[in-house]
């Protein structure tokens, strides 16, 4: 029997690698998102510490009004850097999203190539039992033809 090659093969095999450098480009913008999201969540952290702080310098004996000053200027620069950073998280999040998309058709492109290369094996084996019961019918009737000359013999 014949070996099977697929003649696309090498298409195949570009895809297959063109989808192993996307997922690796989507891990990678995912790990920066999921950063940007850290340094985020650590801003609204440290906000929430402040606005504690601020609910305590209030309720003091004595009120340290510069101490009030600075806790208000506090609170609303983390209220800027929380907005910056929310703006580079949605950057993220579209790059992140972007290259999903990309990833996605790749998947699909690389398994469009499998299934074409599945039914291009398919009549491949198809027609190997096609020739193999060519082959055997072929010596069958040659048997069958030796053997009604051997009786007339």
């Amino acid at each position: 029997m014949a070996r099977f090659v697929y003649r696309m093969q090498n298409v195949l095999n570009i895809k297959q690698k063109t989808e192993g450098q996307i997922k690796m480009e989507f891990a990678s913008a995912q790990s920066e998102l999921n950063r940007q999201l850290d340094i985020l969540d650590e801003y609204i952290r440290r906000k929430e510490n402040y606005l504690i702080e601020a609910e305590e310098l209030r309720k003091a004996e004595s009120l340290q009004l510069q101490d009030i000053l600075d806790n208000q200027y506090a609170t609303a620069q983390m209220d800027v850097m929380i907005a910056s950073q929310s703006r580079v998280v949605k950057k993220q999040e579209d790059v992140v999203e972007k290259i999903r998309i990309r990833l996605s058709r790749a998947i699909q492109e690389r398994k469009m190539q499998e299934t074409l290369r599945d039914r291009a094996y398919a009549e491949y084996i198809e027609e190997e039992k096609q020739a193999e019961f060519k082959e055997v019918d072929q010596r069958t009737s040659f048997t069958y033809t030796q053997r009604q000359r051997d009786e007339k013999s």
